[in-house]
């Protein structure tokens, strides 16, 4: 087998695989069949694509777009491996998203691929950064932001969403106080969107819009608000603050931490010790 493909998540309607592939020149180009919709971002080698869409060459930062039922072909002519983060999505699940960005034309992809773009980095990159630091809870998130933009510039849609309604206002602030309450527990973005009879993909939307953040990001920072002021608080184990705020494991916990506080728990605390000593 020249291709391996690791599952890194999975909810009702999508999947995400980390797919690694070692063909090579010498190799015969091999040929399947897309089960349903794939946006597929390439993370590292190049690779040649043949769908029904056209033939396009694939290189870091391009993204793959396959229709469910399309048969295609991959070949390495011009150099030896590849990987890619391959999100997958159900057709009725990816007519919901389609549904809900404003301007999008039509359901299904025209062109092979869409290549790296600026508008498109950003996102690619948290892609990558959550396959690297295993941040698995993150990926219901990106696949709907991914397969969203992906739609938007596949069908050229410009046109710029209306502002959120009150409704929508009233909607939001439902998730985050549901958010707040439930903040040390896993908290699902379509559990969300359901109690507020909305789709994944437009609650998503209007909670970035609302809230200035993703639902997701949200809960992190309410997690690490909360084990911050335990750390400055109390004189319990980082590892118990950690879990207690909803954090399975330690060394995320530091890391998150760190990239938001600018230093470790550690370090945190011993600058309220040092405070605590200087003022007394």
């Amino acid at each position: 087998m020249t291709t391996t493909t690791h599952s890194l998540a999975f909810g009702a309607g999508w999947h995400v695989t980390d797919v690694i592939c070692t063909a090579g020149a010498g190799d015969r180009p091999f040929e399947e069949a897309h089960q349903d919709f794939c946006v597929a971002a390439v993370t590292s080698g190049t690779f040649r694509y043949r769908a029904q869409q056209g033939t396009a060459m694939l290189a870091p930062g391009a993204l793959l777009l396959g229709n469910p039922g399309t048969c295609y072909e991959c070949g390495h002519e011009h150099g030896s491996g590849d990987r890619c983060l391959s999100f997958h999505f159900e057709p009725a699940y990816m007519e919901r998203i389609a549904a809900g960005v404003p301007g999008a034309r039509k359901l299904a992809f025209e062109a092979a691929r869409l290549p790296p773009l600026p508008v498109l980095a950003p996102l690619l990159a948290e892609a990558e950064t959550a396959r690297e630091m295993a941040y698995i809870d993150a990926f219901e998130e990106l696949s709907l932001r991914l397969a969203g933009a992906a739609v938007a510039t596949a069908s050229g849609a410009t046109h710029v969403g209306r502002a959120p309604s009150r409704r929508d206002q009233k909607r939001v602030a439902e998730a985050v106080r549901r958010i707040e309450l439930d903040a040390d527990r896993p908290v699902s973005l379509s559990a969300l969107a359901d109690e507020t009879a909305t789709s994944p993909y437009h609650f998503l939307r209007i909670f970035r819009q609302v809230a200035g953040m993703t639902p997701y990001q949200f809960l992190l920072r309410t997690r690490l608000h909360r084990a911050a002021v335990r750390l400055r608080m109390s004189n319990d184990a980082v590892s118990a603050i950690a879990f207690e705020a909803g954090f399975n494991d330690l060394s995320t916990f530091n890391r998150r931490f760190r990239r938001i506080m600018g230093e470790t728990p550690g370090q945190y605390r011993t600058r309220r010790d040092t405070l605590a000593v200087s003022v007394s």
